[in-house]
């Protein structure tokens, strides 16, 4: 990364150029492949728990164990569902996404997007990159 003494600011067209380049074509792709998917299933588990809750209070009182009751552990899982998503999204981030960032804000930071040298970013076909 460029110190930031020796940082120069970025023009507007060098930010149009890196966002019309591939690899931001398929970094966008890939978050999206991701981030929507996981957010509608997410949202769905939330709506069945809020539903269960209101119309099905008998289910939801069901006692499991002790005073624990099913509507205690589904409220639970709720946190645990936030966590696991947590991590897959850091995991989908780390393998699929960051390596096409990282390689994009070196090329913006090397002015390479001004200079117009074409693509010179990963090779999105080859193995160890591949699409999702």
């Amino acid at each position: 990364m460029t110190e930031p003494a020796e940082r120069r600011l970025l023009t507007p067209e060098e930010y149009r150029q890196a966002q019309d380049s591939p690899e931001f074509t398929e970094l966008r792709r890939r978050f999206r492949r991701f981030a929507f998917p996981m957010t509608v299933a997410f949202l769905a588990w939330y709506l069945l728990y809020v539903l269960l809750s209101t119309y099905a209070p008998d289910f939801m009182s069901t006692r499991v164990f002790g005073n624990v009751n099913l509507g205690i552990l589904l409220g639970l899982a709720q946190f645990v569902s936030t966590f696991v998503i947590t991590h897959l999204y850091v995991s989908h981030a780390n393998r699929r996404t960051d390596p096409i960032a990282d390689e994009m804000r070196e090329r913006l930071e090397s002015h390479q997007y001004a200079h117009g040298t074409g693509h010179s970013g990963p090779d999105l076909g080859k193995k160890g990159a591949t699409r999702a």
